[in-house]
């Protein structure tokens, strides 16, 4: 592998263009206007207008933190460690930051991200927000203890039951923080004398649960037209044992929803859309105000999806399509938009597009590949090792089939072209025999089940055993807590008040 040279930019790199990486969170793609759903985005419109839409964008993890650093390294979750939302993201693992850095890029960080450990930065030089999730191993499931409950942290059904309108919360909070921290640093970089190129993420979390809206973006849609759930609740003897596990993990096994609660959170969810979009939408504009558009590559894609009560299960943590499947746009200056493309791709894509993008070789330690220019792969593969398995769960999505394979539980087969809700499982169907026995094959090819079984319960174990220690005594935090100066900040009679007035421009 080669290393990209380090040190500051040059001329060639100038020619860098910017990277502008937008993320939601627990945005589910088939929600989208871009995918016929019924979210009113105006700013995701024009994004797949002036770009290129991936219709067929899978998160490789259907969990938080373990989509994230996926993404961020470009290498499967079984790999790196990065089982869970309490794993930890190791410093020694390289990042597309780390790689654009050292290319000469400018790195920036803005909203979440849900890094676990000490490290807090992962190749970004600077972090403006705090995260919104904690960083230690508080989070750890327990494979050894499948029935158990972590009430104190694992989901529950009160983001649906208690669905609706409010004018703040901790996630609306939060995402204020994040826009006026994106839009804030993208002025900043207008009017930088810094000539490097930048690359900036700034990261929603929205449209993830509670499932709690602003009345502005709420009154955006007509509450009696609110798609109910196309697939109703799968009984329990007819259901996969994993989904029966999900709504065990989740509370819904044992908790009574009405209706119009149902309607209240898709709702909800659908107006906190519009309100990642909004911001979307300030951000682009800020671009165009600025003159920096014409040299800005946006990425917009999301970490996984939501079931929103598809089959009766909320949340994600599953390979069904409104849990996997994600947005992602890349709109590149200078190319013509409108595309859309439908090959697979995943999130483990992002790391090594990125990196194409700066012109920075792509190393072979990573598991995606660039989609730039018909560099899409035709597979995709998954890996699900958090709350709820009790075995590790691998999926491999090819052409018109998904395959989703774990010891614990019989196999499934889904061809998505003709069967898109996912309700009739071919697994078994001697009909369909050779295309799973071949598909089974390869997932023994692919991955040694047995030993990312016994990794994933031994680092859970070590966890647990770190996170009670460090629960004793005085507690230190390895949260982000963003670090402001004013001293240099404003006006100061250190500084020239012609030359501060003059640079603050943009």
């Amino acid at each position: 592998m080669t290393e990209p040279a380090a040190g500051p930019a040059t001329s060639s790199t100038r020619q860098q263009p910017n990277i502008l990486l937008i993320m939601a969170d627990q945005l589910s793609a088939p929600f989208l206007s871009i995918h016929g759903g019924p979210a009113i985005t105006p700013n995701i419109d024009r994004l797949a207008v002036e770009g290129t839409t991936f219709t067929s964008a899978y998160s490789n993890s259907p969990l938080c933190a373990p989509a994230r650093f996926a993404m961020m390294s470009g290498q499967l979750n079984s790999r790196i460690g990065a089982y869970d939302n309490a794993s930890e993201f190791t410093s020694s693992i390289p990042t597309f930051a780390h790689y654009l850095r050292s290319a000469g890029y400018q790195t920036s960080l803005v909203g979440k991200m849900h890094f676990v450990g000490a490290d807090q930065l992962h190749g970004y030089e600077e972090r403006l927000t705090t995260d919104i999730y904690p960083a230690d191993f508080g989070w750890t499931p327990n494979w050894g203890d499948p029935d158990g409950r972590f009430d104190w942290w694992f989901h529950n059904m009160d983001s649906v039951l208690h669905a609706g309108i409010a004018d703040a919360s901790n996630q609306l909070d939060y995402d204020d923080d994040v826009a006026h921290h994106s839009i804030r640093k993208l002025r900043d970089l207008a009017r930088t004398a810094d000539d490097r190129p930048w690359m900036m993420t700034a990261s929603f979390t929205h449209p993830h649960d509670p499932y709690i809206a602003r009345q502005q973006f709420w009154d955006l849609y007509d509450h009696d037209a609110i798609p109910m759930p196309s697939v109703d609740p799968i009984a329990d003897d007819a259901n996969d044992p994993h989904s029966r596990r999900l709504r065990q993990v989740i509370g819904a096994d044992n908790t009574e929803i009405s209706d119009g609660q149902i309607r209240n959170a898709r709702h909800a969810y659908l107006a906190n859309i519009s309100f990642v979009d909004h911001h979307i939408g300030e951000m682009l504009d800020t671009l165009d105000r600025h003159g920096m558009a014409d040299n800005t590559v946006v990425i917009f894609t999301g970490d996984h999806g939501d079931m929103l009560g598809e089959r009766g299960l909320w949340y994600k943590m599953s390979f069904f399509e409104h849990s996997a499947r994600i947005p992602l746009i890349v709109r590149r200056p200078g190319v013509a938009g409108g595309e859309r493309i439908d090959e697979h791709v995943g999130l483990l894509d992002i790391a090594p597009t990125m990196l194409d993008l700066a012109g920075v070789e792509v190393p072979a330690t990573m598991d995606g590949c660039s989609v730039l220019d018909g560099g899409v792969g035709k597979t995709v593969v998954g890996e699900y090792l958090g709350e709820g398995a009790v075995a590790p769960i691998f999926m491999i999505r090819r052409g018109d089939w998904k395959y989703v394979s774990s010891r614990a539980d019989p196999p499934q087969l889904f061809n998505v072209a003709v069967d898109p809700a996912e309700l009739r499982n071919l697994a078994a169907d001697p009909e369909h025999a050779d295309v799973a026995a071949a598909f089974e094959a390869e997932v023994a090819e692919r991955w040694d089940a047995a030993a990312i079984d016994a990794a994933v319960r031994a680092n859970q174990v070590a966890r647990a055993t770190v996170d009670r220690a460090l629960r004793q005594g005085r507690f230190e935090a390895w949260d982000y807590v963003p670090q402001s100066n004013a001293l240099n900040q404003y006006m100061r009679n250190h500084l020239n008040l012609n030359d501060v007035e003059s640079s603050r421009r943009a």
